[in-house]
């Protein structure tokens, strides 16, 4: 007599993590998702496995060139801006002179897709190296220009 068990629903069956990536691939594909991926932890209640699994997919999607993880962003579509971010926050000295406001973490987060705590840490590197100063209720200014070995080679 063979014994008949029921599927345990908290097992992942093996190649779970593929069927995922397909699923997140086609996404992609159709637009429906344009520049970031939703969370690990929005992935995991979506699809109902474990963070591994979304772990493994995402990986899967990376290793094609598909999405990209971004430290302090996500899981991004496509592959990264190869520089970076440093280096292309200092593009936002072009033009500007010592005195000159510099924009602001707010608008640098949009305008780079970056966390609040990355854009703070090279902000604080900038403002180190004596490129920017903060004055309370004004904001940050240019304090000097960027010397051609610390500019972006274009």
């Amino acid at each position: 007599m063979a014994y008949v068990t029921a599927p345990n629903p908290l097992v992942s069956p093996r190649g779970t993590f593929a069927r995922i990536a397909t699923s997140l691939r086609k996404q992609i594909e159709t637009g429906q998702i344009t520049t970031v991926l939703p969370s690990e932890a929005e992935l995991v209640r979506e699809f109902g496995v474990s963070r591994t699994t979304i772990r493994r997919a995402l990986k899967a999607l990376a290793d094609e060139g598909a999405a990209t993880s971004v430290p302090g962003v996500g899981w991004r579509v496509g592959r990264s801006d190869s520089k970076p971010l440093a280096e292309r926050v200092l593009t936002e000295f072009d033009g500007k002179a010592v005195g000159d406001d510099f924009p602001s973490e707010r608008h640098l987060c949009e305008k780079y897709q970056a966390s609040r705590p990355l854009i703070r840490s090279v902000l604080a590197n900038l403002q180190g190296s004596g490129l920017l100063t903060t004055h309370p209720g004004k904001g940050r200014q240019v304090a000097a220009l960027p010397t051609r070995d610390e500019r972006p080679s274009t």
